[in-house]
């Protein structure tokens, strides 16, 4: 599963940005997935979302790694080099309960 990924070695345990999609919870859109940024921990939604956030916060900091992040989803994703891998055992907790926008 983590064939050629060489940002897997620097992903960090991080405190999500906020209980939701950063973006969305400011601007009032919906969203249907979350990922967090295991870099910085930034919270966005997901591609099927309207806004794709954390794509773009992908494209605007170059931070390759994110988790399936609510619901928990026990995966991670590089940008970079296009590879999905298990983070069951390094799932980031909630801090909270997560609001529903779908």
């Amino acid at each position: 599963m983590t064939k050629g990924c060489t940002h897997i070695a620097g992903i960090q345990d991080v405190t999500p940005s906020a209980r939701g999609c950063e973006e969305c919870l400011k601007s009032g859109s919906r969203w249907l997935h979350l990922r967090i940024c295991r870099t910085c921990g930034h919270v966005g939604c997901c591609d099927d979302s309207p806004n794709r956030h954390a794509t773009a916060h992908f494209h605007a900091t170059g931070h390759p790694v994110i988790e399936g992040y609510d619901p928990p989803e026990g995966w991670g994703w590089c940008y970079v080099d296009e590879v999905l891998f298990d983070l069951s055992k390094r799932e980031t907790p909630h801090d909270g309960p997560i609001p529903r926008y779908y």
